[in-house]
């Protein structure tokens, strides 16, 4: 016996030295308790078969591997697409800040191995990238990764149209996993990101708005291949404001099996990293956020962070938004009292494939002033003018970014040139490049620079408190 099992290992490692054992390689997320500031989670993806994996874990001030629990998987066998498994192990033990190395064994043979670094702690600086409307599989797309891997963040946040058009597992394995996981750096192909930098996202329209999965039975990808915190307020399936879904009972039993508790509470959630605090909101039109108890988690949400030196909010859909495409799309103005209530900084959303930047601004609506089939919410805003970002750098109001140019096609680059055509509240438009946002945060400072996909500044601004 002891024979047998001895040749069938050896076929499996020559089966993995000629093909690999991945179908997604590894990748750091924040996994699902946001409370552990200690730890992060890393995934990877197999076919459907059993394997001895082995993660191990080395800090940079310590020359001894610490053999990591698990890891667990869940499988993914909805119709369409050949059954495989996301697997997880949790980083365990990590000091903030520290860079460690990790590798991954079967059955005592190394394939594979990286870097990360570990959360910052409130004392430490700390960098991060913006990007949203991204993985269309696209050149503008392979550039935006590349030269966010040269800026080197220490995450990177997607606020939203994660991977087009359909958010499927077919189409993060062709569009978004070979361009942020790609094995070399290139301005063509992408970069190594996700196995060595932190992503988060942010839901959008084409993540989770269509769960059809009668015609699109690998959609909702979304909540088998993201770990992030599930602290939000929807945990119910089928209650209001999570996405119903669509389909035969087989295809929902396929998807809630492979789901398992991310659905649907991993639409909203909350996390801390350095010293400052991020509500991440979805945002799509089924969710209704004049819902007094959606508002409450919110307002207990950011009530709970004011101790932070920083608040941020990242969703899709922007409620001040200057581009002629999606202009309609103002329902999220609704939240805007909330946010200035508790002193949110920085509002970042996508949807909008380009890049806006409003002056701070204070916004009241206006009784019966939503139109609930137009999506627009009629209002008054008072906007901080004084606010340059160079020589007056404490705003008067909340700052909203549409930071969209991640990788799909622009919209709107003749409103580039059009300042007349901007809203009132628009401070700077740029809609004739991809782009991304990469954020300084330097205790009670943040330098805001807005990068193109050919590495050239567009913008910045200086915010201090």
């Amino acid at each position: 016996m002891k024979k047998l099992a001895l040749v069938l290992l050896l076929a499996s490692l020559c089966i993995y030295a000629e093909s690999g054992p991945f179908r997604a390689k590894p990748y750091l997320q924040l996994g699902d308790n946001p409370s552990k500031m200690s730890e992060l989670a890393l995934l990877w993806q197999t076919a459907d078969t059993d394997a001895a994996w082995l993660v191990e874990v080395k800090s940079a001030s310590s020359s001894k591997w610490q053999k990591m629990d698990g890891p667990a998987f869940r499988r993914v066998a909805v119709r369409g697409i050949e059954a495989h498994r996301v697997y997880q192990a949790d980083l365990k033990g990590l000091k903030h800040g520290e860079e460690f190395e990790y590798r991954l064994s079967i059955a005592g043979a190394q394939v594979f191995s990286a870097r990360g670094r570990a959360r910052k702690s409130a004392g430490q600086d700390f960098r991060f990238a913006v990007f949203g409307d991204c993985a269309q599989d696209t050149l503008p797309q392979r550039a935006v990764a590349y030269q966010t891997y040269l800026a080197k963040p220490d995450f990177v946040l997607i606020p939203g149209d994660i991977v087009y058009a359909r958010g499927q597992v077919s189409e993060y394995m062709v569009k978004y996993f070979p361009v942020y996981n790609a094995d070399e750096p290139s301005e063509t192909v992408g970069a190594p990101l996700l196995r060595s930098t932190l992503f988060v996202a942010a839901p959008g329209n084409h993540d989770i708005a269509s769960p059809d999965l009668q015609k699109y039975p690998d959609g909702l990808a979304y909540y088998y291949y993201w770990s992030q915190p599930l602290n939000g307020p929807l945990k119910t399936i089928g209650s209001p404001s999570t996405p119903i879904l669509v389909g035969g009972d087989d295809d929902k039993k396929a998807f809630l099996a492979a789901a398992g508790a991310a659905y649907p509470a991993m639409a909203n959630f909350s996390f801390d990293y350095g010293n400052a605090h991020w509500t991440m909101l979805d945002s799509n039109k089924n969710v209704d956020w004049t819902d007094p108890a959606l508002r409450k988690w919110l307002e207990n949400d950011l009530k709970s962070a004011q101790s932070a030196t920083w608040r941020f909010v990242s969703f899709h859909h922007p409620g001040f938004n200057s581009s002629r495409s999606h202009f309609k799309d103002q329902w999220m103005r609704g939240l805007a009292d909330v946010f200035e209530k508790y002193k949110v900084t920085v509002v970042f959303n996508g949807h909008v494939h380009n890049y806006q930047r409003s002056f701070p601004l204070s916004f009241v609506s206006k009784p019966g002033g939503f139109n609930k089939t137009t999506g627009e919410l009629d209002g008054d805003w008072t906007l901080d003018k004084n606010y340059d970002g160079k020589v007056n750098t404490k705003p008067k109001g909340v700052i909203y970014m549409v930071t969209g140019a991640g990788g799909a096609k622009l919209y709107n680059p003749e409103q580039q040139t059009q300042p007349d055509g901007w809203q009132s509240f628009t401070s700077k438009f740029i809609s004739t490049t991809n782009s991304f946002t990469i954020v300084d945060v330097k205790g009670k400072q943040l330098t805001v620079k807005q990068i193109g996909a050919n590495g050239d500044e567009l913008d910045r601004f200086v915010i201090t408190q």
